[in-house]
């Protein structure tokens, strides 16, 4: 399985940016996570395989928001009312199998077995 992250870039805070995620099988569980100079991994957002259901990091409660469109194999992450702490490598990651997963398991880097390769977001003060 493979998964491309795209759509990072240098925005100003209060500004909207959105994060897309290609993946090459369809329907696995996807998640967003995040990485600062320094810092660990943090957990952003995650997306069931149905799709229905998603998890949001403490942090971006409200303001960023996952979605996906299984034709088209894509997960997006609309991040709005940026902050220049939400500066960080993005990396989308995925599931093994298109099957219920413990909700405490999306937030868990170690619980994902495909990883892509991040995108940049930058947000200045």
């Amino acid at each position: 399985v493979q998964l491309q992250a795209s759509g990072g870039g240098l925005v100003q805070a209060g500004a909207s940016l959105t994060l897309s995620c290609a993946h090459s099988a369809a329907n696995l569980p996807v998640g967003w996570f995040r990485q600062a100079p320094g810092k660990e991994r943090e957990f952003v957002a995650a997306i069931a395989w149905t799709g229905g259901i998603t998890y949001y990091g403490d942090s971006v409660q409200g303001r960023f928001s996952i979605s996906r469109d299984s034709v088209e194999k894509t997960v997006t992450l609309r991040m709005d009312s940026l902050k220049p702490e939400d500066t960080a490598v993005y990396y989308c990651a995925a599931k093994k199998d298109p099957v219920y997963y413990d909700p405490r398991s999306y937030y868990q880097a170690d619980d994902y077995v495909y990883w892509g390769r991040g995108t940049q977001v930058t947000v200045s003060s």
